[in-house]
C-alpha cells in the first residue's frame, strides 16, 4: 500500500487548519477577558457546558471563589458569567477536538501501514508539541488563580509561540510530503529567510506580551509614542533594573514590539529584493510576492488596533494575519530548504 498518500496529507492539512481556529479563538477568548471563567481542569467532565440551571449555577459560584470575580467581576450576574464561559469551553473543547483529529487518524495511518517512518517520527514530534500546548494552557490559566486576577504574560507567550509553532511544524510535515522533490537552493538566501522567520517569532512573543500586559491600551498614537516622542519617557523608568521595562513594563513592551514590526517589514523586503536576482521556480516566486503582501496588510493593521485601542474585531484580525505571515514564511522557506 501507497504510504504517506493523499489522505495523510489531508490530515496534516486539516489538522494545521483547526490549530488555527484553535489560536483565533483563544485570541478572542483573551480579548474578551473570559481566559479565568473556568476554574478547573476536568478533563472529561468539562468537556459539556453546564447542561442545565443547577449546573450553571454551580459552576458560576466556584467562579466567585477566585479573585477574578473577587477583584473585577464582583457585579457579573448569571449571564455576564455565562457569555465568558463560552468562549474558554469553546476554547477548550477545540483544544480536546484537535487531540481527536490527530491521534484516531494517525493509530488508523499506523495499522493501515500508510505512513513512512520519518512521517511517525515527525508526527510523534506534533503529538509532543501538541501535549506540551495543552500543559502551557492550564498553567497559564493556573497563574491566574492565585491572587493577581490576570495569568502571567510570560506563560501566555509561551502557551501562543507554542501554539504557532506547532501549526508551522504540522505544515511543514505536510510539505514535504506534497513537494518530495526539492531543488538546489541559494544558501544565502535560505538562512536570510531563516532570520527572518527567527525576527518574526520575536515579533509574535512581544504580540503576546502587548496582550497580556495590555500594552496596546496605552500610547495609542504613530508613529510616535504619546508626547511627541520616538521613545516615551516612561519606557526607561517603569522598573528598576532598566532592562526589566523592555520585558514586563507596558510601555518598554509596546516599544520593543513596535520597533520588532519595523524589523520584520525590513527583512521581508530585503529577502524579496535578493530573489529578485536569482533564478525561481513559480512558487517561491509566489510565496515571496504573498509574503510581501501579508506583511504590509500586517503592519496596516497593527496601526490601527494601536490607533483605535484593541478593539476586539481588529486585534482579532492582527493576529489571524500574524498567522498567515508565519504560514507565507513557513512556506517560503520549506521551498527554499533542500
Amino acid at each position: 500500500m501507497e504510504k504517506d498518500n493523499k489522505k495523510v496529507i489531508i490530515w496534516l492539512l486539516n489538522g494545521s487548519f483547526i490549530i488555527f481556529v484553535m489560536v483565533v479563538v483563544g485570541g478572542i477568548t483573551r480579548l474578551t477577558e473570559s481566559g479565568l471563567s473556568m476554574t478547573n481542569f476536568k478533563f472529561v467532565s468539562d468537556a459539556l457546558p453546564p447542561m442545565n440551571q443547577a449546573a450553571w449555577e454551580a459552576a458560576f459560584e466556584e467562579y466567585k471563589k477566585y479573585p477574578e470575580y473577587q477583584k473585577l467581576n464582583s457585579h457579573f450576574e448569571l449571564e455576564d458569567f455565562k457569555d465568558i464561559y463560552f468562549w474558554e469551553w469553546l476554547h477548550r473543547f477545540i483544544g480536546r477536538f484537535i487531540g481527536v483529529v490527530f491521534i484516531i487518524p494517525f493509530v488508523y495511518f499506523l495499522y493501515k501501514k500508510q505512513l513512512s517512518g520519518p512521517t511517525i517520527k515527525k508526527s510523534i514530534i506534533l503529538f509532543v508539541l501538541g501535549g506540551f500546548q495543552g500543559f502551557l494552557g492550564w498553567y497559564m490559566v493556573k497563574s491566574g488563580l492565585v491572587d493577581n486576577p490576570d495569568v502571567s504574560h510570560f506563560r501566555l507567550a509561551a502557551h501562543l509561540i507554542t501554539a504557532f509553532l506547532t501549526f508551522a511544524y504540522t505544515l511543514w510535515v505536510a510539505m514535504d510530503l506534497i513537494f518530495p522533490q526539492r531543488k538546489t537552493v541559494d544558501k544565502g538566501i535560505r538562512n536570510l529567510i531563516r532570520a527572518g522567520m527567527a525576527v518574526l517569532i520575536v515579533q509574535i512573543i512581544y504580540g503576546a506580551f502587548v496582550a497580556g500586559l495590555g500594552a496596546g491600551f496605552i500610547h495609542n498614537h504613530w508613529p510616535l509614542m504619546n508626547e511627541g516622542a520616538y521613545m516615551h519617557t516612561t519606557v526607561l523608568i517603569e522598573q528598576i533594573p532598566v532592562w526589566k521595562n523592555f520585558i514586563e513594563g507596558k510601555s518598554g513592551v509596546q516599544f520593543v514590539h513596535r520597533n520588532v514590526a519595523y524589523l520584520v517589514v525590513i527583512m521581508i523586503l530585503v529577502i524579496w529584493y535578493k530573489t529578485r536576482k536569482i533564478s525561481m521556480t513559480p512558487l517561491q516566486s509566489k510565496g515571496i510576492n504573498m509574503m510581501v503582501l501579508i506583511v504590509f496588510i500586517q503592519f496596516i493593521l497593527g496601526i490601527f488596533t494601536l490607533i483605535y485601542a484593541v478593539p476586539l474585531w481588529l486585534g482579532v484580525l492582527h493576529q489571524v494575519f500574524a498567522f498567515f505571515l508565519l504560514s507565507a514564511m513557513t512556506f517560503v522557506l520549506h521551498r527554499f530548504t533542500k
